[in-house]
């Protein structure tokens, strides 16, 4: 059966109602136009969604596809050029774009410029590194399966082996990609390669696959899904039994391969760590820039930027230093509260299980207090959980994970406890209100849950938007009574401090062709973070480059215009307002953000 026809016919929530739910678009105007493009921007999400079976689990939707994995061939890819070109096309030539109404034509513009981006970006598809530390098909799996892969029948946890089976092919591709780049001269620095390997053979340790007391991370999964299923005890053990071989004759050889592969490329890597080092290294990181801050800021920009709000953000941790009688200087500070035991729980079960509820109490307490700030509020669920064994020795501080738009599996705010030293008290605040509520679950739920947009525009992806949401949703609980503990004020600031030094930091690797020691220092040097952090953080920057800038930049914006607006409207601003301005049309380039709250200012006057 046609996967697109399929998808239609059990799922209508996400693809038929849709199409119902779109006339809310356009709902007093009939114009044809309107109809066209709409028809059209739900074909291609519909296909795009039916040429990726994991898009369809994470959405929620089941499929004859479930026990695959997506197309990372580089055939795959010159089609997806080849369809963006054409869709291109389509709009240029086919949409009367001065028929079209307002939110119309935004969803038009926002359309033609991804497909405008991607096709001039392809030129740059191997200037990455599909196995990093961050993120990666080796940690994907697993990450994927663990929390992706719901086993509510006998046929789901079929298709959970079926994925575990598919393996070799999805890494025999990974592996071609790693070699075209390798033949390119685009490998990734020496430290990335024993991050990476750490974590593969994580993967592949514990039972089945040696003697160990304990079963792998895997396995533990997937029987504890199938554990819970109403099916009989033989029914249950035939199914371990499939999965146990799945795991050894393919999932194991598939991480040996790939492990292989990663020790023969570390020998050929180097110390250096900026793009500066890749062919067109420097053109790649302007335009990453671009695309990742939706401005035309240039990095030497960017970088003074970060220093003048490192200098900002330093002079107001004077004042909570005087707040607290604290004697000494900045450096002192920043020593007593990196050194002093009662800003850390025990490196212990209990002491992460405190922390755990502690962040979920936080985020309780802000959600009561939402109707002072928002009118549009999200109905999905959210989760606090820690970040698994597997992958918590290289993974970042703490990220979000969306839920389903029908909200059968809830938002994670994911804490990473796996040093606690690195996880103060101080910072909980900003980083359950940053992760959670009401920063990026409040954000991405309520993107997904609008009627007022095509689907598209609900899963686009503009970082400095929605990073700059997190980082503006951490300043934003202090309006309402939160950080009321000097400290957690502090630890505010600490989490603004470090995202105005990445400004510094990532054009400073990238563009000024620092280190990654010059970088671990600059952190060391002016924040209080323990020293661990700094070393992720500038790993991160190498491995993903431009991408922190995005958080303080799209932060400014927001408060930028959130300021103009208040003094232009005075008593008519309504913070509510803005923020639903902010909220309700999906993520959205920072310029199109600044349009829009244009017209919503010009509305009231």
């Amino acid at each position: 059966m046609n996967k697109i026809i399929l998808i239609a016919t059990i799922i209508p929530f996400l693809l038929l109602s849709a199409c119902k739910k779109n006339k809310k678009l356009e709902a007093s105007n009939s114009n044809s136009e309107i109809k066209k493009l709409n028809t059209f921007f739900q074909k291609t999400f519909d296909d795009d969604v039916a040429n990726s079976p994991m898009q369809q689990t994470r959405l929620g939707i089941i499929t004859e596809d479930y026990g695959k994995w997506d197309d990372i061939s580089e055939t795959f890819k010159q089609e997806k050029l080849k369809e963006s070109k054409r869709r291109l096309a389509y709009l240029n030539d086919s949409i009367k774009a001065d028929a079209l109404a307002p939110s119309s034509l935004l969803s038009y513009k926002l359309a033609k410029e991804t497909y405008r981006n991607f096709v001039s970006d392809f030129k740059y598809r191997f200037h990455n590194y599909p196995v990093n530390q961050m993120f990666g098909w080796h940690s994907r799996i697993p990450a994927f399966l663990i929390n992706m892969h719901k086993i509510t029948n006998i046929s789901d946890a079929e298709a959970y082996i079926s994925r575990l089976n598919n393996t070799p092919q999805l890494f025999a591709q990974l592996e071609k990609q790693l070699k075209l780049r390798e033949e390119k001269g685009i490998i990734p620095p020496k430290f990335v390669f024993e991050l990476v390997v750490n974590d593969c053979s994580n993967v592949i340790t514990g039972r089945p696959f040696d003697t160990s007391d304990k079963e792998s991370t895997l396995l533990k999964d997937f029987n504890k899904k199938i554990n819970v299923l109403d099916i009989k005890s033989d029914e249950k053990d035939a199914l371990t039994l499939k999965a146990t071989k799945a795991l050894l004759d393919n999932v194991k050889p598939a991480y040996t391969s790939l492990i292989q592969l990663l020790t023969a490329q570390k020998e050929k890597a180097t110390t250096e760590a900026g793009v500066w080092k890749l062919p067109d290294g420097d053109n790649y990181y302007n335009n990453l820039l671009q695309r990742t801050t939706t401005t035309h800021l240039t990095a030497n920009e960017i970088h003074d930027l970060g220093l003048l709000e490192v200098k900002r953000i330093h002079s107001d941790m004077r004042n909570i230093m005087k707040a607290v009688n604290f004697k000494g200087t900045l450096q002192d500070f920043f020593k007593f509260m990196k050194d002093s035991d009662q800003f850390y729980y025990p490196d212990t079960s209990k002491g992460k299980e405190r922390y755990l509820n502690e962040a979920v109490a936080l985020i309780d307490t802000v959600k009561s207090k939402l109707d002072q700030l928002f009118i549009t509020k999200p109905k999905a669920d959210m989760i606090v959980k820690a970040v698994e064994a597997f992958r918590e020795k290289s993974a970042g501080k703490a990220f979000y994970q969306r839920g389903t738009p029908d909200g059968s599996r809830p938002g994670i705010y994911y804490a990473n406890l796996y040093d606690m030293k690195s996880m103060p008290t101080y910072q909980m605040e900003a980083l359950a209100y940053h992760e959670g509520i009401p920063g990026h679950h409040m954000q991405l739920s309520i993107a997904q849950e609008l009627d007022s947009i095509p689907m598209f525009r609900k899963f686009s992806r503009y970082t400095a938007y929605s990073e700059g949401w997190g980082l503006y949703s951490e300043f934003l609980p202090k309006e309402i009574g939160m950080y009321s503990n000097p400290y957690s004020d502090f630890g505010r600031l600490a989490m603004e401090l470090w995202r105005a030094c990445r400004l510094v930091v990532d054009t400073g690797i990238h563009n000024k062709k620092w280190t990654r020691e010059e970088g671990i220092a600059f952190y060391v040097e002016n924040t209080p973070n323990a020293k661990l952090d700094a070393i992720k953080m500038v790993e991160r920057h190498i491995v993903l480059p431009s991408q922190a800038t995005a958080y303080k930049i799209g932060m400014n914006k927001i408060i930028q215009l959130r300021e103009n607006a208040k003094k232009r409207l005075n008593e008519m601003f309504d913070i509510r307002e803005f923020h639903d301005v902010v909220l309700t049309n999906g993520p959205i380039p920072l310029s199109t953000l600044e349009e829009l709250v244009e017209e919503w200012i010009n509305s009231k006057l």
